[in-house]
């Protein structure tokens, strides 16, 4: 296996003075995943990368061995290898986390929306094969995460379900609700406990199905509860959760009429005033990123980072299918910026906005101005990689500096901090 080298120079500056680089590494140019994650699977003291049924160990990647055997599905979209130009990976995102709590990093994925979430447990280097559980039946949407809800120090499954016994029709329909997936730590491998925070009705079955766009999780009130953000604005989290109740929507337009809605959401003070704002890709097979700022009254306001056309971003940056971004400080300056990129071939090569422009990948500086004023300065790190329905940022190599790990339709692709 080759594994290609390329050194990316930006134009930008830490807080020290010090030039922000990167260096790509190329593990596969073979579509394994849409989504990856890192973690020291083996105990050896060095970060390793997961992404479909593989682990590449660290620090060189160059060892890879299967955690699950690939999909024996023969036939159909989803067939191993996947075909990028038509095709559809089981392995739409993954994470890794310590479930059974022996001190050994588990990975949760994610496969097509509306499929079970499956956790793997880390065999303690005793075994080849991961035990396979199905914790959580029907998780759907476009953007699940894991996040703690319930401020217990734990991750939940933070996605929308729908009814496991209601045929889904073609496009998806079948008795959607928002809300969250609680995962009993007594017995983590079985299945989590869905805690729906909307009602059951006709409107919800045509609004939240597998193949919904947008959602997140943040504290936007400031009452130290964690809220549920899509689209449509925001969900307040009620004081007591001991019993499933609706919570109350907080309308805001996140995203334009008639847009989809985009992929992962944030809340964070982008001002700096005090005030947690949302920021979010506003169509994730179309065009458009922003933040919106909260007035004091509760209120929003939309500032526009990049759109469709150049002459909508300062610096004259533009592209589309954002479907995955994540928040993190990239220069070390205290601030969190945004990683995002284009898509490869959400659909293929012939649908959706732009879908043979270069897979670009981004990360987007947060600047203050001192006086409530805040933008956002596009770098490209990559041209030729982009973003699959996730992206994953984490040091890989103990230097305190962020890396980017992208799995997509052109392969798996790690870009180390200098």
């Amino acid at each position: 296996m080759k594994i290609h080298l390329l050194l990316l120079t930006l134009a930008t500056l830490s807080p020290l003075g010090a030039e922000v680089t990167f260096k790509k590494k190329t593990l596969t140019t073979d579509f394994v995943a849409e989504g990856c994650d890192i973690a020291d699977f083996n105990h050896d003291g060095n970060m390793d990368i997961t992404a479909g049924c593989s682990i590449w160990y660290g620090p060189d990647y160059s060892r890879r061995m299967n955690f699950t055997p690939p999909s024996e599905n023969a036939d159909g979209p989803t067939k191993t290898p996947y075909d990028p130009a038509k095709g559809y990976s089981d392995y739409f995102l993954a994470y890794a986390y310590d479930f059974t709590g022996d001190g050994w990093a588990d990975i949760l994925v994610y496969g097509l929306p509306g499929e079970p979430a499956l956790l793997y447990v880390n065999p303690q280097n005793k075994a080849a094969i991961w035990a396979r559980h199905n914790i959580f039946d029907v998780a759907d949407g476009e953007s699940p995460d894991l996040k703690d809800m319930n401020g217990d120090g734990k991750p939940e499954l933070l996605v929308h379900s729908s009814n496991p016994n209601k045929p889904k029709e073609a496009n998806g329909i079948g008795g959607g609700q928002l809300g969250y997936a609680e995962i009993d730590w007594a017995n983590p491998l079985a299945k989590a406990r869905f805690r729906p925070i909307t009602p059951k009705s006709p409107e919800n079955d045509q609004k939240y199905m597998r193949y919904t766009h947008g959602y997140g999780a943040g504290d936007i009130n400031g009452d130290g509860r964690v809220d549920i953000l899509n689209k449509e604005g925001w969900w307040e989290q009620p004081a007591d959760t001991k019993t499933d109740k609706d919570w109350v929507l907080h309308p805001a337009a996140f995203t334009p009429p008639g847009v989809r809605g985009g992929s992962f959401m944030y809340a964070y003070d982008v001002n700096g005033d005090g005030r947690n704002d949302v920021i979010t890709s506003y169509d994730a097979h179309g065009f458009g990123l922003g933040w919106f700022e909260q007035n004091a009254d509760g209120t929003f306001k939309e500032h526009k980072i990049m759109g469709s056309k150049p002459e909508e971003n300062p610096q004259g940056v533009k592209f589309s299918q954002l479907h995955a971004m994540r928040l993190v400080d990239v220069d070390g300056d205290g601030l969190m910026d945004i990683v995002t990129g284009k898509r490869r071939w959400a659909h293929g090569p012939l649908t959706d906005d732009e879908p043979n422009a270069a897979p670009v990948l981004y990360w987007f500086q947060l600047k203050r101005d001192g006086k409530g004023g805040a933008e956002y300065i596009p770098h490209q790190i990559d041209e030729d990689s982009g973003v699959g329905t996730q992206v994953t940022t984490g040091d890989l190599n103990g230097d305190k500096k962020p890396d980017v790990i992208v799995a997509n339709k052109k392969g798996v692709f790690v870009f180390t901090q200098q």
